[in-house]
């Protein structure tokens, strides 16, 4: 296989948080496409990395353990933004202290959902909202939308977001405040890197909101998103080369949703766009060495 034909996806979602594809299946899948190297970035869960390394040895499938964070961002079409935390150290015992934290809040928030359903006479089984769940599981708005879409309550996941689940929808419920500076430092402080994820879906992006997030600690963007347009992937890629970021991309494939199938892969990703991710991985290992050996 040449270099053209390796292909990437850095933004990849599994049972373990809102998708609907195993991490071994998502190995799977990869091999098929060509993919030679994933990120399995789950919402507040690392649980699904493990298993997608050891299928990823097996298949010949590069994994890069990741996350993705919510934070609360008033400038935000949603009143949030996302962070994508790369190489994070999963087996971090603060971060994941503090992921269970985001997780026991996430559960909270089905509860109230689940309430303000019911005033609009939408009635869902608690059992079924929660069903196959564990501790690392994170619960979101997508497994609601699925339940009322096998329910016939709406026609697709889309007009359930549209009509009831979406930003201030009447049975929105926002979830744990984190401010876009606590995220990063999470990421950062597990070793991590962390990237805003898909800007444009969610912000209105330009200079002044970039040197903001850089003082925050951001240290890339993903540029290539399955939601940004031509003019929006070239606006951003000028942005990242004038700021010195890193830049990535993903799919942010959560599975097959309303029938239609799974983006992983959709968006042709050369391996070449991973190398300068590695290489600032490498510098931060580097660094941690050399400030043992000389402390």
């Amino acid at each position: 296989m040449n270099e053209e034909q390796k292909y990437i996806d850095l933004h990849v979602h599994t049972t373990y948080s809102d998708g609907n594809f195993t991490p071994k299946e998502i190995i799977k899948y990869c091999k098929k496409l060509n993919i030679v190297a994933v990120s399995i970035t789950d919402h507040d869960t690392t649980d699904g990395i493990e298993e997608a390394i050891e299928e990823g040895k097996k298949e010949g499938v590069e994994v890069i353990p990741g996350v993705e964070l919510s934070a609360e961002y008033e400038e935000s079409c949603e009143g949030e933004v996302h962070i994508l935390g790369y190489y994070i150290d999963y087996k971090n015992k603060v971060l994941q202290q503090k992921l269970e934290l985001f997780r026991k809040a996430r559960e909270e928030r089905a509860y109230k959902i689940i309430e303000k359903l019911k005033k609009l006479n939408i009635f869902l089984d608690e059992e079924e909202i929660f069903k196959n769940k564990n501790s690392a599981q994170s619960i979101g708005r997508l497994h609601f939308a699925r339940l009322m879409v096998e329910k016939r309550i709406t026609s697709s996941i889309k007009e359930a977001f549209e009509l009831y689940l979406g930003y201030n929808k009447p049975a929105y419920v926002p979830k744990i405040k984190l401010k876009p500076q606590e995220a990063i430092s999470m990421i950062l402080q597990s070793e991590g890197i962390p990237i805003l994820a898909h800007p444009y879906f969610g912000i209105c992006i330009d200079s002044k909101t970039i040197k903001k997030f850089i003082k925050y600690g951001i240290k890339g963007i993903e540029v290539y998103h399955s939601k940004h347009h031509k003019n929006v992937i070239e606006e951003l890629a000028n942005l990242a080369e004038k700021y010195g970021l890193i830049i990535t991309g993903g799919s942010d494939c959560h599975g097959k949703v309303d029938g239609n199938l799974p983006l992983l892969g959709s968006m042709k990703i050369p391996y070449s766009l991973l190398e300068p991710l590695k290489k600032y991985k490498e510098e931060i290992k580097n660094l941690k060495n050399f400030c043992l050996t000389n402390n």
